[in-house]
């Protein structure tokens, strides 16, 4: 397959010479065969011709879920690597939410081999103990072996902490990434938002941001005393921040992510009661917002997830005590991103990561492999229904203003344009 990009503007702050020019870009048999100021298709050649089209490295999400198995009615990995494609993501990192969950090697074989000859990879993690139940270390090294990218038993917090200690050293042997989530569930209770002014007004149940904080804490110790690789998901507290800030700068292997919607909605908007709004972690205040945007910035969180969670309608549409957690995420990301912090941010925000997991990074050059996100920057619009490719619909954007739309992707000689 022949694909011609014409006069893009290259967004690669990693290729200086490139940077913010506009070229044309051809692709021959998905390796980038010439980057010049013109060139003319020739024989059979997809051409690309769009006003204001942009073009990056590939983009990276950390964290996302998708139903199967087990829970194929919400999301398949076929359907969901093609939203995430669709959305502009050519590499995505799959949590360990299905059903049974992934704890042994025999389970990463299987989620690699159902998503072969997709555009987008797909990189699973693997349970961190055995049916994420915090009781027995699972078969990591095997799982490893097998192609897992970390260890993660995903957003049910590691009460033991002697279990934690002994997975960061385990780990240490084969370079493993161990996943906690921060959350003390004997502060966190029963609560469901963030404990605070709206919780109070509302009558809701609240998690206070202590018992994130206190986790993460603890889980900063245990990794001082041991060494290895430690990742936070999801930090959603200002000073959940400082306290991984100051173990960095102790030169702790400690890493982090966000959520896109922490990073942009406060718990302010749960006055209606609407059940799109119920994220674990809880949505913050302003303060913690700007302190989170803050970190974003300055690389204290190393890296923006939309924490992507597709949840059939009859576990939204009930009363707000008894909805799940969870929003999807993968469409809207670029559009909140760029409308916060603007092209050239959002673009490394959205490219960066890889590294950490030891994956290789895409280049924009000539004998490279085409790993590409087509955007445009400028079209502001409402996220609605018909923005959504999702097979779940539990979008927390939905109504939300949108700056710049994704056209498409371009990896392992595919291209997946929107229509």
């Amino acid at each position: 397959m022949n694909i011609l990009l014409k006069s893009v503007t290259i967004v690669n702050g990693n290729t200086k010479h490139l940077h913010l020019r506009k070229r044309d870009i051809l692709i021959k048999n998905g390796i980038i065969d010439a980057i010049e100021s013109a060139i003319e298709p020739s024989g059979k050649t997809k051409v690309i011709d769009i006003k204001n089209l942009h073009v990056s490295i590939g983009w990276f999400d950390s964290g996302v879920n998708f139903g199967e198995p087990g829970y194929e009615e919400r999301e398949t990995i076929e359907n969901g690597l093609l939203t995430a494609a669709k959305s502009g993501f050519t590499d995505v990192v799959l949590n360990t939410s299905s059903h049974p969950t992934p704890d042994s090697a025999s389970d990463i074989v299987y989620l690699k081999n159902a998503s072969k000859n997709q555009l987008t990879n797909l990189y699973p993690l693997g349970n961190l103990t055995v049916k994420g139940e915090g009781e027995v270390l699972a078969e990591i090294y095997d799982m490893k072996n097998a192609g897992a990218l970390g260890f993660y038993d995903y957003k049910a917090p590691m009460g033991n902490a002697n279990l934690l200690k002994i997975a960061l050293q385990y780990a240490q042997n084969f370079e493993g990434m161990v996943f906690s989530f921060p959350l003390d569930k004997s502060i966190s209770g029963k609560g469901i938002v963030n404990e605070g002014i709206t919780s109070t007004k509302l009558g809701l149940k609240g998690i206070p941001t202590l018992a994130e904080e206190l986790q993460i804490a603890r889980d900063l110790f245990v990794l001082e005393y041991t060494g290895g690789k430690l990742f936070i998901p999801t930090v959603s507290s200002a000073n959940s921040v400082k306290l991984i800030a100051d173990a960095k700068k102790k030169g702790l292997q400690v890493f982090c992510s966000v959520a896109v919607h922490n990073l942009t909605i406060t718990d302010s908007e749960l006055e209606n009661f609407d059940t799109q709004f119920k994220v674990m972690p809880p949505l913050r205040t302003s303060a913690d917002i700007k302190a989170l945007q803050k970190a974003v910035k300055n690389g204290t969180i190393d890296l923006v997830t939309t924490d992507h969670t597709p949840l059939n309608i009859e576990l939204k549409h009930v009363e707000f005590d008894n909805a799940d957690f969870g929003t999807i995420g993968l469409e809207s990301a670029f559009g909140t991103l760029n409308d916060i912090f603007g092209v050239e941010e959002t673009i490394g925000i959205l490219t960066k990561g890889r590294s950490i997991f030891g994956l290789d990074e895409p280049e924009i050059e000539t004998g490279k492999a085409a790993n590409l996100t087509l955007f445009t920057t400028e079209d502001t619009f409402e996220f609605s229904d018909e923005h959504i490719y999702s097979s779940s619909k539990n979008a927390i954007a939905l109504g939300k203003t949108m700056k710049g739309k994704v056209i498409g992707s371009i990896r392992n000689n595919q291209i997946i344009l929107n229509k």
